[in-house]
């Protein structure tokens, strides 16, 4: 199984070089999942590329939706808001990251991620992650 986090559903949507990199990745039948911030972290982003003159409007929904659609398993937030909670103060990272990690380390999943520090957070805590390199 896979986590997707905002930052690599994106790129996997919008072909970038790590996304094409991260859909190579994948098992053909592999599920992905993750939690349903997920949705609100696409939809800010998304906003973000539009007031930057990156996507039009209707590029950004229809990116966003290629991201979202990426998810088998959208997990509720309410089962994973107090460990992630926990976690981050723990941690001293941010909250919305620790959805992230702590649902991949619950699942014993892959996390799949183009955030360098949700990276070495996930190497030092012993949570399964994708190391990405300019070139494959």
């Amino acid at each position: 199984m896979i986590v997707v986090d905002a930052n690599a559903a994106i790129a996997i949507a919008l072909g970038t070089v790590y996304g094409d990199g991260l859909k190579q990745l994948r098992l053909e039948d592999e599920r992905i999942a993750a939690p349903s911030l997920l949705c609100a972290e696409v939809s800010h982003a998304m906003t973000k590329y539009v007031r930057g003159g990156y996507l039009t409007a209707v590029e950004a929904l229809d990116c966003g939706r290629d991201a979202i659609s990426l998810v088998d398993d959208m997990r509720d937030d309410e089962d994973l808001w107090a460990e992630a909670l926990t976690e981050s103060v723990r941690l001293e990272h941010s909250s919305y990251d620790l959805f992230y990690l702590v649902l991949a380390r619950r699942e014993g999943a892959t996390l799949f991620t183009v955030d360098r520090k949700l990276q070495d957070l996930c190497a030092r805590n012993g949570v399964n992650c994708i190391w990405l390199e300019r070139e494959f």
